[in-house]
């Protein structure tokens, strides 16, 4: 009698397993279906709160940004568990929606303003029963950033054009100055900083061992006699570290400074860091 007992209970393991695999998809449809929903609700947007909203790009459903039915902690250190830096972020909890369809009316109804967020432009969705746990999430990192060598060519047009006009740095009035030419080593010990910042989630000149940027110059090769550092963290492009240094007297001063004559730049990123991209410039004069 022992034979058939133990055949009972592999049956029932199987059963088990089977069930789970017919379940998941389904579930998953779910998710899918209301996503669906969603960017059709913002590629043909009606009256919401009295106003008209403009067609807006679809949300891309995203394993990363989803969050357990109920989560409570904070959305951004939840989303940087799970690799994903946010620059801004905001959950919406339905209860008593037993399908996508009813999720669907109870956000139509309840949540328009936030379906047609515009600075959204990733979405997570779980749910458990009646319970939907929605995450919309913008990335710190700027999607058209594409690679190192598009940010390095962007940042060297960037500092030259700004140096192109005379402008004031705080109190203090720069002329107009020669635009810079490009120095690899600069970069190296640029890109250098940037990582060791963003892996070891640090933000200061001087790195842990104390070397300083005419010590990590040095290092890359560079042997000009004066070397400038500006760095900066949590920007996502180019453009905006480049706005953040402007803003700054100091940095500002570096970057019009005429005495330099060559730079190097560089970002890198972490997810799990504190600020999640780090951006360093350094400048020389041979």
């Amino acid at each position: 009698m022992r034979p058939p007992v133990r055949r009972s209970r592999l049956a029932l393991l199987c059963l088990a397993c089977s069930l789970y695999i017919i379940a998941a998809p389904a579930h998953a449809d779910g998710e899918r279906q209301l996503v669906q929903a969603i960017n059709s609700y913002r590629a043909h947007p009606q009256r919401c709160e009295g106003r008209v909203v403009s067609a807006l790009a679809p949300l891309s459903l995203k394993a990363s940004v989803a969050l357990p039915v109920g989560y409570g902690g904070s959305l951004r250190e939840g989303l940087k568990a799970a690799g994903y830096q946010a620059a801004s972020v905001q959950s919406i909890q339905l209860v008593g929606a037993w399908d996508a369809t009813a999720a669907f009316a109870m956000l139509q109804r309840e949540y328009c303003d936030s379906m047609l967020d515009t600075q959204a432009a990733d979405i997570g969705v779980s749910h458990a029963g009646g319970h939907w746990q929605l995450v919309l999430a913008k990335p710190l990192l700027d999607t058209h950033l594409t690679d190192v060598r598009s940010a390095d060519n962007a940042l060297l047009a960037q500092v030259n054009a700004a140096r192109a006009q005379p402008r004031m740095c705080g109190y203090r009035r720069f002329a107009a100055a020669r635009p810079l030419s490009w120095s690899n080593a600069l970069g190296t010990a640029a890109q250098g900083h940037s990582k060791a910042m963003a892996n070891d989630n640090y933000f200061a000149h001087q790195d842990p061992d104390g070397d300083t940027p005419a010590d990590r110059a040095r290092v890359a090769g560079y042997r000009g006699r004066q070397i400038g550092e500006n760095i900066a963290a949590g920007q996502g492009s180019p453009t905006q570290a480049m706005q953040s240094w402007l803003a700054s007297p100091g940095h500002c001063a570096n970057l019009m400074n005429p005495m330099f004559t060559q730079v190097g730049a560089a970002y890198a990123t972490n997810t799990r860091s504190d600020l999640g991209i780090y951006w360093t410039m350094l400048f020389g004069a041979p």
